[in-house]
């Protein structure tokens, strides 16, 4: 995926909305999500195509900065294109659950086929206790139809199913209630933004710099 390519005017509301923020938004393996170490994913990988290789001290406006201008394509989109929660290092808990459990700040019971029961969890875009698994959506921080129109439309299929399962960095997923995650859809956050004010800069950092890290593996 390309940065996605903003027009001139998105990108000025981007910068607008996430003013008041100066966190650094390109680092990689050290970023964290209030309720997820990143060193605490299952299932991590090595970092994906273009990420930097030892984070970057770029203030999250700079690093906005480096997002292209230029025109996007929808064409084609559909969501069954990128395969979702895969098991991928082959222990028995999909991606979904990976998450969930990584990001619990009680732990739940695994069952038989990584069923989990009990646990609690922080969405941090709301600051809302949840204590069923079955209550929360995992979000794309970059939402799926997001990167098609920024060159995911031109990817393999495995290319895609990677970067629909990510677990190379605590940014790229997270577990949040299901009303925020619809509420968000397949909005940048130009058009949205966490409800919650302690999510704001936490999201626009974690945002910019998924894109910063998937921008090589554009094709075309």
């Amino acid at each position: 995926m390309t940065a996605r390519r903003l027009a001139p005017i998105a990108t000025a509301l981007l910068v607008a909305s996430l003013a008041g923020c100066n966190p650094s938004a390109a680092k990689s393996d050290s970023d964290s999500k209030p309720s997820a170490p990143a060193a605490s994913q299952p299932g991590k990988a090595s970092a994906a195509p273009g990420a930097p290789a030892g984070g970057s001290d770029l203030s999250l406006a700079e690093a906005i900065a480096k997002i292209p201008a230029g025109a996007e394509d929808r064409t084609g989109y559909e969501r069954d294109s990128f395969r979702l929660w895969v098991d991928a290092d082959k222990d028995g808990c999909d991606t979904r659950k990976e998450v969930l459990i990584a990001e619990a700040v009680k732990a739940p019971e695994q069952g038989a086929r990584c069923a989990l029961s009990g646990g609690e969890w922080l969405s941090y875009y709301d600051e809302v206790t949840v204590n069923a698994a079955t209550k929360l959506d995992i979000d794309h921080v970059v939402p799926l139809a997001e990167a098609w129109d920024s060159g995911a439309s031109k990817w393999d299929a495995d290319r895609r199913e990677q970067y629909a399962n990510d677990l190379t960095a605590a940014r790229s997923l997270v577990a949040v209630t299901a009303k925020t995650n619809r509420s968000k859809a397949d909005r940048d956050p130009a058009e949205w933004l966490p409800p919650a004010a302690s999510a704001q800069c936490t999201y626009g950092a974690d945002w910019v710099g998924t894109k910063l890290r998937w921008r090589r593996c554009h094709v075309g």
